[in-house]
């Protein structure tokens, strides 16, 4: 019986509701992760101009895969690729299905631009959920010292400094991912002299965070889990009680959380045990196709300020 239904869900997907791009923004235009589409839980789709991203969680039909690519090669303007990313399988290989072979794009997003890689690894450097984030700290950096934990592949220290940081230190532990940040700074025309890139484990590196701070906002997006490094049902709270070391009195903090298996309750909890004197804010939601069907699952981001 289930093989059966498994079957029926799967021949559904050429009838996956995805929305066709309203411009070339980078964005979503399908997000079954969500569950908010029954049986459609294991497929996500982006439109990363101009190719289309399909990203799949288990297994399906290849010839429903194979039709899924070419209604969205025909239907969205502008595609010169669809491409898939397994990422049920090892190392989460990627195919192309239709068109061009493109490895690498850039995208645009609230007017700046970001460096896409795909086939490498298993993301492609940018978070779609995290385009409201990266409007806030655009929006709230004019003059400001920014640290920006976690930085990945800069995006925030380039939203940071498109809405007028002094200074943005970014901090990962990836020295590949800071050299893609380098480059998203260079696309943007933006001065690499007010940018500091430091590969770094946050963990055991708080006295030289603090050598730069103090800091007007900080930036906080770790990973849920990288084995040996972070855990961050564990390691959330050694960074929220260093805030009064690095902050500055009435700084901003933009604290994240990616775990499906914790909810904003955790991180508001942890935020009142290891550091009273921050103050609740608000929170930040992703847009509005990332919908989630159970509260919590799917990104957090709560906003703060530091009172000393």
């Amino acid at each position: 019986m289930t093989d059966t239904l498994d079957s029926q869900k799967q021949a559904l997907l050429t009838k996956i509701p995805f929305q066709k791009p309203i411009s070339h923004q980078a964005q979503r235009l399908f997000h079954g992760r969500g569950h908010a589409f029954e049986g459609y839980e294991h497929v996500s789709i982006d439109w990363l101009a101009p190719v289309v991203l399909i990203t799949l969680y288990k297994a399906v039909e290849t010839n429903e895969l194979q039709q899924l690519a070419r209604n969205l090669f025909s239907t969205i303007t502008d595609c010169r690729s669809v491409q898939v990313q397994y990422r049920y399988l090892q190392k989460t290989p990627f195919e192309l299905l239709q068109g061009e072979e493109h490895t690498e794009t850039i995208v645009e997003e609230n007017g700046l631009k970001y460096k896409i890689t795909l086939g490498r690894a298993q993301n492609t450097g940018l978070f779609l959920d995290m385009k409201n984030g990266r409007q806030w700290v655009q929006e709230h950096s004019q003059g400001a010292k920014v640290l920006n934990l976690f930085s990945y592949t800069c995006a925030f220290s380039v939203a940071a400094l498109a809405g007028g940081a002094e200074q943005v230190f970014n901090i990962d532990m990836s020295r590949v991912s800071l050299t893609t940040g380098r480059d998203n700074h260079r696309i943007n025309d933006q001065d690499t002299g007010k940018v500091k890139f430091e590969a770094l484990d946050i963990f055991k590196s708080f006295g030289r965070i603090k050598k730069h701070g103090p800091y007007d906002l900080l930036i906080s997006d770790p990973p849920s889990f990288q084995k040996g490094s972070v855990d961050i049902k564990r390691d959330y709270k050694k960074i929220i009680r260093r805030i009064p070391d690095i902050m500055k009195p009435g700084g901003l903090l933009m604290l994240c959380l990616n775990s499906p298996d914790l909810d904003a309750e955790f991180l508001k909890q942890t935020v009142i045990d290891e550091c009273a004197e921050c103050q609740y804010l608000s929170e930040i939601t992703a847009p509005d196709v990332f919908v989630e069907a159970m509260e919590g699952k799917g990104l957090k981001v709560l906003l703060y300020e530091y009172l000393a």
